[in-house]
């Protein structure tokens, strides 16, 4: 197999714009080049005139709490002022962008519609249309892969459910890369954008990253990336995802769950690609801080057969059933969504969610090709 190229690393080679020209970057700390040199101190070291740096949620850092309010800062590596995209604003500001000619987009995302990266960058993509500035992404792999059999939906109800974790009509598991997206929105909702995507070389849709470098404080993993699309639904609800301890999003429980039955009810349910087990545990943060819960914990047998969004649909089915008297929508605060309301209804991308599968109705993750093929953008980067 021959060795993968990201985006960043064809551009420090082969720079297609002047080196002097004035450059700002959305990044953050998981963004390396392929000799794991931070990519933004990687710009500066070969010459470019790098004036500023744009950050999403959880910070350049990568560390901070999960919708927390993220300040403007200095970047300890470069020197250079970072201003936050994920505190009092979301999208670069007219002043901003005043000092710069060039904006570049180096963020790795994981491949699902409810993590925010994806949507930090169409904000960047506004601005530069806004502002008359040319956008140039970096593009890297879809971790959990891009073949095209994987993807899960719901499609975004727009009309209804746009957010922060999800603004436009794609599925929860995309298998795109941003790279793609940034192409497709760019043709779709962002007109006159002057964009230019630096494609990954040596990428095979279908290859699940072997290589991951944690993205934020509960994606420290390929196994944790490849579940979240389905296990991260839990934040709709009262039940502990997994934050606040080791094992966030491989492994969920409530203090009311009876872990030895809700297994065997799993277990009947003949799901491909995971296995689980009864556990407990104590989470020292988040929902049910301090008390004993009981759930599963889950582990990945097959990527390849296992579908993510639709066991974590079928798991808030069964919950509701085995549960009905425990089971209440819950408030997720966070900086874009302070009240929490609705936060379910945004993850899975249809109105009403909670009262559909509390009414043992099917929510649909199946997606019409017709759909997928859409969202190709007008000139494939990839097979």
């Amino acid at each position: 197999m021959q060795q993968l190229i990201n985006g960043v690393d064809s551009f420090l080679s082969e720079p297609p714009v002047n080196k002097n020209s004035r450059f700002a970057i959305a990044t953050n700390n998981a963004a390396f080049t392929s000799g794991k040199i931070l990519s933004r101190l990687s710009l500066v070291k070969e010459g470019f005139n790098l004036v500023k740096i744009f950050s999403p949620e959880h910070g350049i850092s990568v560390t901070g709490e999960d919708g927390a309010f993220q300040h403007h800062s200095i970047d300890v590596k470069t020197g250079l002022p970072i201003i936050s995209l994920y505190g009092d604003r979301l999208m670069p500001t007219e002043e901003d962008l005043k000092d710069v000619d060039i904006v570049l987009f180096d963020i790795p995302d994981v491949g699902c519609r409810f993590y925010t990266y994806l949507w930090t960058m169409t904000y960047v993509m506004e601005a530069c249309a806004t502002f008359g500035k040319k956008l140039i992404v970096l593009d890297r792999p879809n971790p959990i892969g891009g073949d095209r059999a994987m993807v899960e939906g719901p499609m975004l109800d727009e009309a209804n459910c746009s957010s922060f974790i999800g603004r436009w009509s794609i599925p929860i598991r995309h298998c795109c890369t941003l790279g793609e997206l940034a192409l497709y929105f760019a043709d779709e909702k962002v007109k006159g954008l002057d964009i230019e995507v630096v494609p990954v070389k040596n990428w095979i849709r279908d290859q699940i990253s072997n290589d991951f470098y944690p993205t934020s404080p509960a994606i420290q993993n390929i196994s944790t990336a490849l579940l979240y699309p389905g296990i991260g639904l839990l934040e709709g609800i009262n039940v502990n995802e997994g934050r606040g301890t080791e094992k966030p999003f491989m492994q969920f429980g409530a203090p009311w769950i009876d872990a030895e039955d809700l297994h065997h009810q799993l277990s009947d349910k003949l799901i491909f690609g995971i296995k689980t087990k009864p556990c407990s545990y104590v989470p020292n943060d988040s929902l049910y801080k301090g008390q004993e819960c009981h759930g599963l914990t889950l582990s990945l047998t097959d990527e390849k057969t296992f579908y993510p969004v639709a066991f974590g649909i079928k798991l808030i089915s069964l919950l509701m059933q085995l549960y009905p008297t425990h089971i209440k929508e819950r408030l997720y605060h966070t900086n874009v969504n302070p009240s929490g309301a609705g936060h379910l209804d945004k993850l899975v991308g249809i109105r009403n969610a909670y009262q559909t599968l509390k009414s043992g109705a099917i929510i649909e993750t199946i997606i019409p090709a017709s759909c997928i093929g859409k969202m190709k953008p007008p000139d494939e980067l990839y097979r």
